[in-house]
């Protein structure tokens, strides 16, 4: 393939540790009727990147690429012919069907967001994926409004610190569990209050300090372990979202009696397997809601590390590690630092 058509991405032959993802040429991908191509500056790393590499998809391709990687940022270099609203050196962000761990995507128009002009590209490679979760999860289904309190789990996460700023802007209160190690940034996303999942039980601390009463909303990643706790921490007429399962999916135990009589609902959403129309839509309405607040800075960001995109098996290293705050990031070479 001539030069014009190549571009680096990382590709994997074989499911395993971050040890089997590897930089190698490959062809830019080809642009349809609704597609952007867009110059990658910031690629997003995110939890199912991880499953994917491991084998949870059952296949190497999910979508529409061979090549992992859901979310992006960049500079549009070519549009379909049925692309409304965005032109050649736009600069975008958004989520991707498969094919973000590379120097070139494409992405539907309809699932891009122009970048605020007071927000560089490299931190809007930590947008898309985790804020339009964190809407959907609060607002579209947990239906969270100002004056409500909210248990958010996992805050320190990328999901998590997108979920406290959007909380705490919209006027709710915001419990927040983390390790001790992260309260003081967790605080600083716009937690009223931080618990620490590690020494302390989050079910008594919640009723303490709501005189028993309990939160509106629980936005939950772990699954199984918390399912009791969370279901007993909410107020008659709470919603539980579960966004993830970090913890497992068996062995939970409902307490029937709380949901039926305290009038509870138990909602769940994933995104990457939704259809794009679902997609497109979640994207709308958070770019509706908060584009204004991402360029006045009201919410912002949180970038934990960047690697460069070759070494991707770095970067999956980190987030495995538990120890990242927000983000990590992969840079293709010509922006990485």
């Amino acid at each position: 393939m001539s030069e014009k058509e190549a571009m680096q991405a990382i590709v994997f032959d074989d499911f395993g540790g971050p040890e089997v993802l590897v930089a190698r040429e490959t062809a830019r991908p080809e642009v349809r009727l609704h597609d952007l191509l867009v110059r990658n500056v910031s690629i997003g790393v995110n939890r199912a990147d991880l499953s994917h590499r491991k084998g949870a998809y059952g296949r190497a391709f999910f979508g529409d690429s061979d090549i992992m990687g859901l979310e992006i940022a960049g500079t549009v270099v070519e549009v379909g012919p049925k692309v409304e609203g965005f032109s050649v050196g736009d600069r975008v962000m958004g989520i991707v069907g498969g094919g973000a761990y590379a120097e070139f995507s494409r992405i539907d128009y309809r699932m891009a967001m122009h970048v605020p002009e007071s927000l560089g590209l490299v931190e809007a490679g930590a947008v898309a994926e985790v804020f339009v979760t964190a809407h959907e999860a609060l607002f579209h289904l947990g239906r969270l409004q100002a004056g409500e309190s909210v248990l958010i789990h996992a805050a320190a996460g990328g999901v998590g610190s997108a979920a406290v700023q959007l909380a705490h802007a919209a006027g709710a209160r915001v419990f927040a569990t983390a390790g001790g190690d992260k309260h003081v940034p967790v605080k600083g996303f716009g937690a009223d209050e931080v618990i620490d999942y590690r020494t302390e039980d989050f079910q008594t601390a919640v009723a303490q300090k709501t005189g028993g009463k309990g939160v509106d909303v629980v936005v939950d990643f772990i699954g199984a372990p918390y399912l009791e706790s969370n279901v007993r921490s909410l107020a008659v007429g709470g919603r539980m979202v579960v966004v993830g399962l970090l913890g497992g999916s068996e062995g939970a135990a409902l307490p029937m009696d709380a949901v039926l009589y305290r009038h509870l609902q138990i909602i769940g959403t994933v995104m990457k397997s939704r259809t794009p129309e679902v997609k497109q839509a979640m994207t709308r309405r958070f770019a509706q809601r908060w584009l204004e607040a991402l360029a006045t800075g009201a919410i912002r960001p949180v970038v934990d590390s960047t690697f460069p995109l070759s070494d991707a098996a770095q970067a999956h290293r980190r987030m495995e590690s538990g120890q990242s705050v927000g983000k990590v990031l992969l840079l293709p070479e010509p922006f990485a630092n």
